[in-house]
């Protein structure tokens, strides 16, 4: 246990560190960024020079918005169809149970981003472009394989006599569903919205694709404005990139318990 502790340690210093550095060098001048961006930001190095220009370059409130809207949306979708559709495989057997669900696997193996001429071609048709209709649509077809193949492990071990109970005191398939199933599988309702935000949050491809126009940039796209190709102002880079991580940090705070019940569920199983 010792050696994997000290895996679990190591493996944690790398995906915080560079975090915490991109936070603690948001405070600082552009010339300490560079002179010592190991060391906490100093009286003499400390500076909102960064912040500043987020909230006067550009429209970062109304990115922001667009990411949180995008982010909402998709996660209200993917957990309600990915539920319902987890709940069918799970509870009720036809030809095609498996067929399908296989159908859905192969989303999880195969990238989205290999379709994305085709998608793009889709939301030119469909007059999509430059849209949140069109973010939220794509990041919803990408994010419910994984929410089904999660879910649907977890509603196999809700057990039959409660639903079956249920149906005998009149509950309806919907209610059955609403009232007896999801209370049960909140710890993977909420695996399901953490492995599905992330990705979307901090998504560049496809707003870069889809909706690059003004209104409708999101976070990741918003900070390119201060990125160019001679001179970059570091400063208002870190700190975009900080508040960007906030919503992150929110989740998990919000998730924490439950997300960890159902990973160690889903090792127990």
């Amino acid at each position: 246990m010792g050696l994997v502790h000290a895996a679990l340690v190591i493996y944690t210093l790398v995906a915080v560190l560079p975090v915490i550095l991109v936070v603690m060098n948001s405070f600082k001048t552009r010339k300490a960024i560079f002179a010592s961006p190991l060391t906490p930001p100093l009286p003499g190095t400390f500076s909102l020079n960064g912040y500043m220009t987020v909230a006067t370059q550009g429209d970062f409130l109304s990115y922001f918005g667009n990411s949180l809207t995008v982010t909402l949306a998709t996660l209200f979708f993917v957990l309600l169809f990915g539920a319902m559709a987890a709940f069918a495989l799970s509870e009720y057997r036809f030809r095609l149970n498996t067929a399908l669900g296989l159908t859905l696997a192969l989303g999880i193996m195969v990238p989205i981003r290999l379709g994305t001429v085709a998608i793009l071609q889709m939301m030119v048709a469909a007059g999509l472009v430059n849209t949140l209709t069109a973010l939220i649509l794509v990041y919803t077809a990408q994010g419910l394989p994984l929410a089904v193949f999660i879910l649907s492990e977890f509603m196999r071990g809700v057990s039959d006599d409660l639903k079956n109970a249920g149906r005998i005191d009149g509950l309806s398939e919907y209610r059955v569903f609403f009232v007896l199933v999801l209370p049960l599988v909140r710890p993977a309702l909420a695996t399901v919205a953490v492995f599905t935000m992330i990705p979307i949050w901090n998504d560049l491809w496809f707003p870069l694709i889809l909706a690059p126009g003004e209104a409708t940039k999101t976070v990741t796209l918003g900070a390119q404005l201060f990125l160019g190709q001679y001179v970059t102002n570091w400063e208002a880079v870190l700190a975009a990139l900080s508040l960007a991580i906030l919503p992150i940090l929110v989740l998990y705070a919000l998730f924490s318990r439950q997300l960890i019940a159902g990973i160690t569920a889903g090792a127990v199983k």
